[in-house]
């Protein structure tokens, strides 16, 4: 099987740089307006690039960017991408109450829709926080009117994952009317590789990356997902104090190396938005 011949998931979390959750300690919400804005230019970029390639995504976008930046979503969907939600403000799911939860996602799915005019199926939580401890948030979902998730990760991480989770696309019992998606991974010794992008797509060197998510398209006959975010291809980002050196290594790693990385993996496989790869294909 050649891996040219599947079409993989490209997505992007839509979010700034001081919004993700590493940068919690230094730059809580009601902080924001003290850092400066680069997403929008950032997202402007990554749509230049999937332009340039003739490549349609999913665009996971939080809802207070989106309200920020109109234009932004306009592009998104006039460009015939799938927008989709990320919630409101990064806020995990693991530090909010069902109910809380529930008019997260019902807030940023009005939001979206009525500024894209298109209905918002797909969800991504912020830092894959649908773990064990909080499954109820597919339920949740499904009753709002999500199609589908793309929420959890199976592997072993310091703050998010499910190692034991099902590695491709599954109904929840809790929630049959929705699909879960996990984010891709390659099995190896035992224990589910990471190969979904983000950090890790900076962490490894790219012809291993390549190398990894061929192998995962030949092997398994499936697509796979991939994401990053619109900071990750800005190195000239602000890089303010106060981080832990985990976190600081973790998001600033390769930033310079981003965008040259993207560039090539866009000319390499054939990618395409989450709705049309994964919804089409559950009953």
């Amino acid at each position: 099987m050649n891996a040219k011949t599947i079409t993989n998931a490209m997505t992007v979390d839509v979010e700034d740089y001081f919004q993700v959750s590493a940068f919690e300690p230094i730059a809580p919400r009601e902080k924001w307006g003290e850092f400066q804005p680069r997403v929008e230019q950032n997202t402007h970029k990554v749509l230049d690039l999937f332009a340039e390639k003739n490549i349609k995504a999913t665009f996971f976008t939080l809802g207070i960017v989106a309200q920020q930046n109109p234009g932004v979503i306009k592009r998104i969907v006039d460009e015939g991408h799938e927008l989709a939600s990320h919630g409101m403000f990064h806020q995990r799911v693991t530090e909010m109450t069902p109910e809380e939860f529930g008019q997260d996602i019902k807030d940023s799915k009005a939001l979206l829709e009525d500024l894209g005019g298109q209905a918002v199926r797909g969800y991504r939580a912020p830092s894959y926080s649908i773990s064990k401890a909080n499954l109820w948030a597919h339920e949740v979902l499904q009753e709002s009117g999500y199609q589908y998730s793309s929420s959890v990760y199976p592997v072993k991480h310091d703050l998010y994952g499910i190692p034991d989770a099902p590695r491709f696309a599954y109904r929840p019992d809790n929630a049959p009317e929705l699909v879960e998606i996990p984010i891709t991974t390659f099995p190896l010794m035992g224990k589910n590789l990471p190969i979904g992008g983000g950090g890790y797509f900076r962490l490894f060197p790219y012809m291993l990356y390549r190398s990894l998510l061929k192998r995962f398209n030949q092997g398994e006959n499936n697509s796979a997902l991939f994401y990053f975010h619109p900071w990750e291809v800005d190195p000239e980002q602000p890089r303010p104090e106060g981080l832990s050196a985990k976190s600081r290594f973790r998001h600033y790693l390769n930033l310079d190396k981003t965008y040259h990385r993207l560039d090539r993996l866009t000319s390499e496989f054939n990618w395409g938005r989450m709705d049309t790869i994964f919804l089409e294909n559950q009953a």
